[in-house]
């Protein structure tokens, strides 16, 4: 798989990676054994960047990359875990450094590791990226040797470019996909200027860009395709990418019809990405061994040619524009 530096990590890693959130919670239930299945094939298939976080499951979604990390010590991976939605309440004061060292502390211990590769602050409130302690608070772990590298994890455009201004980020991790598109105008070129890597994720829209959704699809009750449509939960940009479903069902059917032959329609979502300018690596989740394996095949697609670019966009133009553009 090809490979591209991660900002200023200074880490080579795979441009597909594995986004871990469905290891944890929130997709509907994936067994212990399903879950170190998914994660073997992935590594097998070229993944060497896994992304989680310390809520996912509570913990769940780390302790089982750990196990991963014991079985393959050899694989050369980096683990990007976050923190700060174990805050409650969840405010901007909260983002402290004893904050930091307890939360840090609870996922080395929950990876196995003495020095995280890359923590993220979790898509904390707005305020928290303009804070200067905050990020003295960041460099204070790294002094520490808590952590390797730290970034962020962003819901907005603006949030993405504060954060990139600052000297100590290494990456931004933002919603990147063909329904959404407005990180391509300013948040990729500043991060490619600043050497800043960027993770894209949500890359499918929660499945949509599958193409195998319709009106008659069902999620279970702990699928948060259910519980967060509207964003009950947390932002409704983390559910279909904060596209309406029943217009993320028609514009996914254009989308589809422009796959290229012996590709699937996530791989073409896929290769879109990859293809972006400034991307480092997209991280696609997995509830199935075969989907690990299949996302990462996207790497081995050839770029998209002009006219499937242009179609792609007219899609977004034509039908997903008006429902995201501005907010995020």
């Amino acid at each position: 798989m090809e490979k591209r530096v991660l900002g200023r990590t200074g880490r080579q890693v795979g441009v597909v990676g594995l986004g871990c959130w469905q290891l944890g919670a929130d997709w509907g239930e994936v067994s212990e054994q399903q879950a170190l299945a998914i994660l073997e094939t992935a590594v097998d298939s070229g993944v060497t960047l896994l992304d989680t976080a310390d809520v996912y499951g509570d913990g769940r979604s780390e302790r089982l990359v750990g196990t991963l990390l014991r079985r393959r010590p050899d694989a050369g991976l980096t683990v990007a875990t976050k923190m700060g939605r174990r805050a409650d309440p969840h405010v901007a004061d909260a983002y402290t450094l004893d904050a930091f060292r307890a939360w840090t502390d609870r996922s080395r211990e929950n990876l196995g590791v003495e020095t995280l590769d890359l923590v993220q602050l979790h898509c904390p409130p707005t305020e928290v990226y303009s804070r200067d302690e905050v990020y003295d608070a960041l460099d204070t772990l790294v002094q520490e040797g808590r952590v390797a590298s730290y970034g962020v994890s962003v819901e907005t455009v603006d949030e993405a470019l504060t954060a990139i201004a600052r000297p100590g980020v290494a990456t931004v991790q933002i919603i990147l996909n063909i329904f959404r598109r407005k990180p391509l105008e300013e948040v990729l070129p500043a991060a490619q200027e600043a050497g800043v890597g960027i993770l894209a994720r949500v890359p499918l829209a929660s499945g949509l860009l599958t193409g195998k959704y319709d009106e008659s699809t069902t999620f279970g009750a702990d699928d948060h395709r259910s519980f967060n449509r509207n964003g009950e939960a947390f932002d409704v940009g983390e559910t279909f990418a904060g596209v309406p479903y029943e217009v993320g069902l028609e514009a996914a059917r254009e989308v589809a019809r422009l796959t290229p032959d012996r590709a699937t329609t996530a791989q073409l979502a896929l290769r879109w990405i990859i293809d972006q300018p400034g991307v480092s690596t997209v991280i696609p989740g997995a509830s199935r061994p075969e989907q690990a394996r299949n996302n990462a095949a996207a790497a081995e697609l050839a770029p998209l040619d002009a006219a499937t670019l242009a179609a792609l966009e007219q899609v977004y133009d034509e039908r997903i524009r008006e429902h995201v553009h501005g907010r995020w």
